[in-house]
């Protein structure tokens, strides 16, 4: 049989210095990676890149909602104030250029120096955080946007610290399992209802007695302009809602369900295209002094959009104890959230051990996150993290950091597409959202149901995170239930030296610290350790990747393999 042009390609690849770099397969390296192709991580990336390009729109029509620079000085949080939502709308058009600039330096970052097939953006959840937790809705919060953006900044400098240090990595090791999947879970609640909202779908409205009910009614149908988005009998009759339903989410789910390539982002954009002509009842551009400047704007198609507001807008007032308590809850949010999500991608791509539960040039990829969290906020944007929808790229066969710096291209060359993604309309991804939750919320199946400690902490969480509007206060009650329901089991146990335990103990997650220890191993050939330590540091595992469809390993299994590792390093 007579090789392609892309064997040939592959071959000369992998027998250069590229090659030997990323450890394709064929390079000659001692750990290469088994399977891997550069023509198939340029698919790869290419695929990744279609899953995840909708961050663009999304991320920036999220983080808009929070003002922004504007200031706010008319009543009911400038939700009509016509000069006020201007400014917002030049905000989310700068937030265009930072989304796609950020997702670009991160992702090339991410695969050129960790050499992991992983995509990196301002991560959804953190983006809601950001701005319906910290600094609210129209600036409505507890500290300015600027400030916030300051707490983001020095938060990716500790962050950084910590990676170096290797407590970043230990951290998220100890937590629970059944808590950092209720967590992911959680946050896939809170995007979906977001989803359902004002910021998106508008199915559902707020309610004067219930709080929230059935939404979809027109403007005119408001039950007053003090009380936007609250409908009074007239529900579920605007056009935009049905389109967004339908085309933005019926659709998206079809394509999805016979696996075409960027489904989500087919139907965002197919959903926007209904929404550009101007003489319909679903447009975008509305014949008045708003919708005209979206439309000149949006003729230009493609322009180099600088940043006027949002660009070095940091506020560094740290003497403000506000921003401290922002500060805070942004790193153990970012701890549970961005690592969790980054060990579920490399985890899916083989490379994470199930005895240490660590993975491979992970020192390195947390540097490369906390890096871009910090950058991130110089132009505006909330923390950026690993994709979930990095797994698309892994499922076509992406093993290799080719696959994000591919990736990172793409998201480059959508910088200067910034009048396109800038005239997506809220009904257009709001049924991505929703799908996206759908995506996240299939953690619960691997949450250890069978045992009651484990499972109220972990459904506490998921309940308290989209109820609450805000992951912070999940993540606390989650901690804190699980502290002290299995906290008071151990103190019963320890007294009665192990006579009175509940009847199905042995049906409960097993907490350990995994082995490995804290320190990486660069500290610990700065110290000179033995040989052998460095040698078989968990940073340096001979990993082998293999190609895996869209099934991710159950936790149950790196918890089997934990248990018989532990026990034999034990004995």
């Amino acid at each position: 049989m007579s090789l392609t042009f892309a064997d040939r390609l592959n071959a000369q690849v992998a027998d250069s210095a590229i090659g030997r770099w990323f450890r394709l397969e064929g390079s000659g390296h001692a750990r290469e990676r088994e399977g891997s192709r550069f023509m198939t991580d340029i698919r790869a990336g290419i695929t990744t890149w279609a899953a995840m390009a909708y961050i663009i729109s999304v991320n920036a029509s999220i983080v808009s909602d929070s003002g922004g620079t504007c200031v706010c000085e008319a009543a009911n949080n400038c939700a009509s104030d016509p000069t006020y939502l201007q400014c917002v709308q030049e905000v989310k058009q700068d937030l265009i250029t930072s989304t796609a600039a950020m997702s670009a330096l991160a992702s090339v970052l991410m695969g050129a120096l960790a050499n992991l097939p992983v995509g990196m953006a301002p991560g959804m959840g953190l983006n809601a955080y950001f701005t319906y937790s910290v600094v609210g809705y129209h600036g409505s919060g507890f500290i300015s946007y600027r400030e916030a953006l300051a707490a983001v900044f020095l938060e990716g400098w500790i962050f950084f610290i910590l990676s170096l240090l290797g407590l970043r990595q230990w951290l998220a090791r100890i937590m629970p399992q059944s808590l950092v999947l209720a967590v992911g879970a959680g946050i896939g609640l809170y995007i979906a209802f977001i989803g359902l909202t004002s910021g998106g779908l508008n199915v559902i409205g707020g309610d004067t007695t219930n709080l929230v009910g059935l939404g979809g009614c027109l403007e005119s149908d408001w039950l007053s302009e003090s009380l936007p988005y609250y409908c009074g009998t007239q529900v579920m009759r605007s056009p935009t809602t049905w389109l967004g339903i339908f085309m933005g989410g019926v659709l998206t789910v079809l394509l999805m369900l016979y696996r075409v390539k960027g489904s989500l982002l087919i139907g965002i954009f197919i959903t926007s295209i209904i929404s550009w002509p101007r003489n319909t009842s679903v447009t975008y551009f509305p014949y008045n002094d708003s919708g005209d400047q979206l439309f000149s704007f949006f003729k230009q198609v493609v322009t180099w959009h600088p940043l006027q507001h949002v660009g070095n807008a940091l506020d560094y007032n740290y003497g403000k104890g506000k921003v401290w308590y922002a500060l805070i809850t942004f790193l153990y949010v970012d701890i549970l959230d961005t690592t969790g999500t980054l060990y579920s991608m490399v985890k899916f791509a083989g490379l994470r051990d199930p005895v240490t539960l660590d993975f491979e040039n992970s020192t390195i990829a947390y540097c490369v996150d906390a890096f871009s969290i910090s950058m991130g906020a110089l132009v505006g944007t909330s923390p950026v993290t690993a994709f979930i929808e990095s797994a698309t790229g892994i499922a076509e066969g992406g093993k290799t950091g080719i696959t994000a710096i591919v990736t990172g291209l793409l998201f480059f060359v959508s910088v200067f597409f910034a009048p396109i993604f800038a005239s997506i309309p809220p009904w257009a991804t709001g049924g991505a959202l929703v799908i996206v939750g759908s995506l996240m919320i299939r953690n619960v199946r691997d949450i250890n149901w069978d045992y009651v400690g484990d499972a109220v902490p972990a459904f506490l969480t998921i309940l308290f995170i989209p109820l609450s509007y805000n992951i912070a206060y999940g993540v606390i009650v989650g901690v804190f239930s699980y502290i002290i329901i299995n906290g008071f089991v151990w103190v019963v146990s320890r007294v009665s030296n192990n006579r009175i335990l509940p009847p199905n103990y042995d049906a409960s997650e097993p907490w350990v610290i995994p082995p490995g220890g804290i320190v990486p191993t660069w500290i610990k050939i700065l110290l000179n350790r033995n040989t052998r330590i460095i040698d078989d540091s968990p940073a340096e595992y001979p990993f082998q990747v293999r190609h895996s469809n869209i099934s991710v390993e159950t936790t149950s299994q790196d918890r089997s393999s934990a248990k018989k590792a532990v026990f034999i390093h034990e004995k």
